[in-house]
Formats: C-alpha cells, structure tokens, sequence
C-alpha cells in the first residue's frame, strides 16, 4: 500500500474556470479518506488528477513517495470503481474481473510464456484462484458465468469492487460508485466497503456528495467548495469542530439552524431570540456580529408554551417513526428540531422551545464564516 501526497494541487480549465485550488493534502498508508461537497466543488476533479485521468495545472501528485504528475494511468498502480460502473458487456463477470490481471500478462512478453507452458498455465490457475476467492468474498461467486445485462445494479457494482480488488493495487479509488443504487442497497454496500476497507488496510480515496455516506465511511474526510478544501479531519472533528459555517451547515442531517444576529454582554440576541450565551462555552465574551448555530437536536419543543423562553409556531410536522422533525417560526426564523415523537403538537399550534448552547457555535458574518474560539478549543 502507498500515502498520497497532493502538493498545491490545481486544475483551470480553458477559459479560466478552476476547478481545484491549491490542494495541500496528505493522505496516510492504509487510511480511508473521502472526498465531500456538493455538485462542482471540484471533487471528482482532484480524484482523477490522483488516478491520472486529469491533467495537473499546478502542483506535484505523489504515491507511495513518487512524483507522478507525468505518468500514465496504467502506471500509476491505482484501482478505480466508477459510477457507472464501467463493466465490458460483452465479457462475462469472470473476464471482467480478470481483465486487468490478464492485461499485465500479456504485457509480460509472449515468447517467453510460448517457452514457458507450465509457468503460464501456473499463472492461469493463480489467476483463476484469485477471481474465486474475491468473488466469493464479495457473494458473485455464482455469477461469475454471467454477462453484466443479467446482473441488478447491486450485483454489478460488486463486479467493479471485485475487478478493482483482484489487482491488488497500491492504492484505490471510488467515484461515487453507489449514487446509482436504491436506499437500502447503498447502506449494505456502505458496510462491504468499509468491511473491505478494513480487510485489506489498502490506501482508499472515496468521492461522493453525500455527508451521512461520508462520515459512515471515512476515517478522515475532506470537504469542499467550489474547488477549495474547507476543511480536512475526521467525521468527528468536521460535525462537532466545524471549521466555518460551510461545513457546518453541510456536515449533518437534518442540517444546522443559522441565526444571524449579535453577541453584546454576553448575550447572543437576532431572528427573534434572546439568548445568555454560557461563560463556561465561551470564556472570553465575544462581541459584534455573529451568526448562532444549533443543530436540530440541540432544540427542545414543548406544547406548552406558557412560560417558555423563546415562544415558536409549529409550521410543519415530518414524523419519522421513533421521532419526528418539527419546523417551527420564531418571527420570521425558521427553525428546525430533531426530538422524540410528541403527540401533542400540532401544525399551526404554538409551541415553547428551549435551546442547549453546551454543543452550539457562533460564527464570523457571511455564508463561509469561520467558527469563533470557545473553551472547547482549548482542551
């Protein structure tokens, strides 16, 4: 297995646009890191300029402690699972698995395996054995016979894990290769991931837009924006230590509550809330414009509202089983809380709502405002 090392990585396209922004990231042996952020924020890009299937603008690609900015994919010793796929139909799932290893065969000089019959039916037996065992690891061992127009698009996309898999490559790479599956088939492929992951301890770099798939998966995660890296930690340290309000407001379901406001006296006061903002959180008082975040489940919602330090008007109800999401209007505030099931709310209703600042934060103005210090970070 290998590190990977992008050195002020970028990409400009003809005409200026740019993609990726002085990349400087450093990826650990045996790490699983996952690349996230909405549609466009350079992503995909930074994964294939790793495979090399995009050309570098600026900077330096490293594997395993080699500059690889000027070799070919092939060279590279690198995996790829597609989106789509990518499977040969024409090819039974045997001989898409076994591509790749049969391509380095051929590559390894005909007349010497035409002298060398028993080394070459050896390699073929190896390579038969191989195919097996990750098929059978992967559960396809009984489709091997098959072409990819008879498989469900689960079983394909284990073909593509199976085909990267027997490679044995230094390093592997995953391009969204579960958006195209339904709920349910995304959450056990998740699990296999990870299994393999786990299994193998090979250098994996993952690319997806979806957060919750995101911190299921990642030992450590970068997030993006509009081709610049917000910020690059573990699942936990980007939900609970968000570096700005981007993050933030993108890193957890259902997403972040934004106040903007102000903080004087020690007190946080905008959107209609007035609230005493913790000395123990937050020791040296912060002063001027900021924005408040809370996230859903930081937000306590009672029918009763007698009495109630921030007073709200229950606008819509999501009942999701055990628990339910309540949008709620303080002013002209929305706000949205996470709790348990309450019967006794009701849509268009009044309702009480007591917020928890042990676990909120305060930012600097603006959409991509830093998080301001608290105690928290000095621990």
């Amino acid at each position: 297995m290998a590190s990977i090392e992008l050195n002020r990585v970028s990409k400009t396209y003809p005409g200026g646009v740019r993609a990726v922004q002085e990349a400087a990231l450093s990826f650990r042996d045996g790490e699983f890191v996952v690349l996230v952020g909405p549609s466009g924020c350079g992503k995909s890009t930074l994964l294939r300029m790793v495979a090399g299937l995009e050309g570098i603008t600026g900077g330096t690609v490293s594997i395993g402690g080699r500059v690889v900015n000027d070799l070919p994919p092939k060279d590279r010793d690198v995996a790829m699972v597609f989106q789509n796929y990518a499977l040969y139909p024409h090819m039974t799932v045997r001989r898409n698995m076994e591509f790749g290893l049969m391509r380095r065969r051929r590559h390894g000089g005909l007349l010497a395996r035409l002298l060398r019959p028993a080394e070459a039916a050896a390699e073929r037996r190896a390579i038969d054995a191989k195919v097996d065992a990750v098929a059978g690891t992967l559960g396809i061992g009984p489709l091997l016979g098959r072409l990819p127009r008879a498989l469900s698009g689960g079983q394909r996309q284990r073909v593509a894990l199976g085909r990267a898999l027997v490679r044995e490559p230094q390093v592997f790479l995953f391009d969204e290769p579960l958006s195209n599956l339904d709920a349910r088939l995304r959450i056990e492929m998740r699990a296999e991931i990870r299994e393999m992951h786990r299994r193998t301890r090979a250098t994996m770099v993952y690319v997806t837009h979806d957060q919750e798939e995101a911190m299921t998966l990642a030992d450590r995660m970068v997030v993006m924006k509009a081709g610049v890296v917000q910020q690059f930690g573990t699942p936990e340290e980007c939900y609970g230590r968000p570096a700005n309000r981007f993050v933030a407001g993108f890193v957890g379901m259902p997403v972040m509550n934004f106040v903007d406001g102000r903080a004087e006296g020690g007190a946080f006061e905008g959107g209609g809330l007035r609230l005493a903002l913790p000395a123990s959180r937050w020791p040296s008082a912060p002063s001027g414009p900021v924005a408040l975040g809370v996230r859903p489940g930081q937000l306590r919602v009672s029918a009763d509202a007698a009495g109630a330090a921030v007073t709200a008007e229950v606008r819509a109800i999501g009942r999701l089983g055990g628990r339910m999401d309540v949008v709620l209007a303080v002013g002209a505030t929305r706000l949205v809380a996470r709790i348990e099931n309450d019967a006794r709310l009701r849509e268009g209703a009044p309702a009480g709502v007591a917020v928890d600042l042990s676990a909120a934060h305060l930012f600097a103005p603006g959409e991509d405002g830093a998080r301001l210090p608290d105690a928290q970070d000095r621990r």
